[in-house]
């Protein structure tokens, strides 16, 4: 068994997969289409972060692929449609690094009022500028969040705790937490916040999200953050509304193209601001976040291979089975349709098979059954199921 693991996943990543028999390939850099192609003819799990993207045409060339992990909370460089065809577990870690990206973000808010990236600049090129002007307390500012899921909302809850007054747009029905206020529209929520910080998903429909009228319907003088995805941001307008001092400072770590490996040259036209914070996508990059995310993804990937879970996979149906007998659990991975667990029971009674525990779900057009028995099922009963018509995979632990 044989796993494949790039952009310097952190080594409880490792551990994890080598402790369950698995040999485990290490690279440190992200891999392009072809070399990726190249280096999966028999790797069965695959680990990415978010500089490498897992194409159809990669899936095509990758038949011994069982799972990819995401090591990271975003999966829009998985092609996602590709890999439930092909019944490809995909797992990622949405919450693993969620308070490293909060403090980051807090962190910038204070550098941001307080204009420290240039207060530093200045004192690096020999200059004592030792004034309050531009300079402001976060004590009693309006934050303005945009996408209030696992990190919009610790943000929201740590901000308040340094005496901010929080409002959040998000198009999904969510609670407050604390004192923050739900807006109605996001042009509400510019007309207040002294500070907006981005913090959506990486889908399709939120390329363009947020530019030059919504950069123009912010108060005068207020901070803007992007600690989300590159994608989603008009850079062209935030630098012309620097520029112009409509926006008194900005910070972005995500950018709509990113160099692939450490120590290769970037270029943004946000370069050489005054009072912008750039950093390179390291929201997520502390040891804590990165050890968990390592933990948190193998452990998904293991229990899915070698167990049949699919908990918190991003793109099966979910399926939580109890402590693993081995040699007694069938996984069936299959189209749902009317009359299948019908007809699979009726094939393990027709064959003498006891079943003992049983687990269904089902997610759009696929449904996926665990069925635990009390002594290990008969060969006659697995084939018969592996050539049904509605059978994508069945597998066997």
């Amino acid at each position: 068994m044989k796993a494949l693991l790039l952009e310097n996943i952190h080594p409880a990543a490792v551990e994890v997969l080598e402790g369950r028999g698995y040999h485990v390939d290490i690279r440190p850099g992200s891999m392009s289409e072809d070399e990726l192609i190249a280096s999966l003819t028999d790797i069965r799990l695959l680990g990415i972060r978010s500089n490498t993207t897992v194409t159809r045409r990669v899936l095509d060339e990758a038949p011994q692929l069982v799972a990819i992990g995401c090591f990271c909370i975003g999966t829009n460089q998985v092609d996602l449609a590709a890999s439930t065809e092909r019944g490809i577990g995909v797992f990622n870690a949405p919450y693993s690094n969620t308070r490293s990206v909060v403090e980051l973000v807090i962190g910038e808010i204070i550098a941001l009022a307080r204009r420290l990236p240039e207060k530093t600049q200045r004192m690096h090129d020999g200059v004592w500028d030792k004034s309050a002007r531009g300079s402001h307390e976060v004590r009693g500012r309006t934050l303005g969040i945009v996408g209030y899921g696992n990190i919009g909302t610790q943000l929201s809850t740590v901000a308040e705790a340094l005496g901010m007054r929080v409002v959040f747009y998000d198009k999904a029905d969510r609670p407050a937490h604390g004192n923050a206020r739900r807006t109605g529209s996001l042009a509400e929520l510019l007309e207040v916040a002294d500070v907006v910080s981005l913090h959506v998903d990486g889908r399709s429909g939120n390329a363009g999200f947020f530019g030059a009228s919504e950069f123009a319907a912010m108060k005068p003088r207020a901070l803007f953050i992007n600690a989300s995805r590159g994608m989603v941001v008009d850079y062209d307008s935030l630098r012309d509304h620097v520029l112009s001092g409509h926006i008194a400072g900005a910070a972005v770590d995500v950018f709509p193209a990113e160099p692939k490996a450490q120590g290769d040259p970037f270029d943004s036209v946000l370069r050489g601001l005054d009072n912008v914070i750039l950093t390179p996508h390291i929201g997520g990059s502390t040891q804590e976040a990165q050890q968990e995310i390592g933990w948190f993804v193998a452990e998904k990937l293991v229990r899915f291979a070698l167990e049949g879970s699919t908990a918190l996979s991003v793109n099966l149906p979910p399926v939580l089975p109890p402590a693993l007998v081995p040699g007694r659990r069938l996984g069936l991975l299959h189209h749902n349709v009317a009359g299948v667990l019908a007809e699979l029971n009726a094939t393990f009674a027709a064959a003498g098979d006891n079943v003992i525990d049983q687990h269904l779900s089902t997610r759009d057009g696929l449904g996926y059954v665990v069925t635990d028995a009390s002594e290990p099922l008969s060969a006659e009963s697995i084939e018969r199921l592996r050539r049904s018509e509605y059978c994508l995979w069945a597998r066997t632990w």
